[in-house]
């Protein structure tokens, strides 16, 4: 394992295409830095985003701190179905438990980023748009729909 990656390396590194499991049009190419330096507790990407796509499905995590350094192109990000227009060198951090939110190119060129976030061994996000919620829990995890969720008061039965 190396603790030092030179930008070559990096350059070097094929990336992992990856699509949203929650939208078709969340696509990005994913370079896991930290997990090629051993970190287990952080996740520490470089992402790239063709035009047009999105970097994910718009969500938010009850748990996890998230945050994203913009290195080049242009963006729309949308932060509680309200739009910001992002460009290289401005961040975002998204505090868990904060507003639901996601990312999409919308300039001519492969928008790049750095991307950062915990590695809880349990966290929870919601896809508002989906319906859906997800719960994450080592290595494993499970998804329902927002209208089968109960939510019992302590001390019912």
């Amino acid at each position: 394992m190396d603790y030092i990656l030179k930008k070559d390396d990096i350059e070097a590194m094929s990336g992992l295409a990856k699509t949203h499991f929650l939208n078709d049009n969340g696509k990005r190419i994913n370079k896991s830095l930290g997990d090629a330096t051993g970190l287990k507790n952080i996740g520490f990407h470089l992402i790239e985003v063709e035009p047009g796509h999105e970097s994910t499905e718009y969500h938010v995590h009850l748990y996890e701190d998230e945050c994203v350094y913009v290195l080049d192109g242009t963006a729309t990000v949308i932060i509680d179905e309200q739009d910001y227009e992002v460009s290289a060198g401005d961040f975002i951090g998204y505090p868990a438990g904060g507003l639901p939110h996601s990312m999409k190119n919308t300039g001519s060129v492969t928008l790049r980023c750095l991307v950062a976030g915990q590695r809880l061994a349990f966290d929870i996000a919601d896809y508002p748009r989906q319906n859906k919620r997800i719960y994450r829990y080592d290595g494993n995890a499970d998804v329902a729909e927002h209208q089968h969720l109960s939510h019992p008061t302590q001390g019912s039965k």
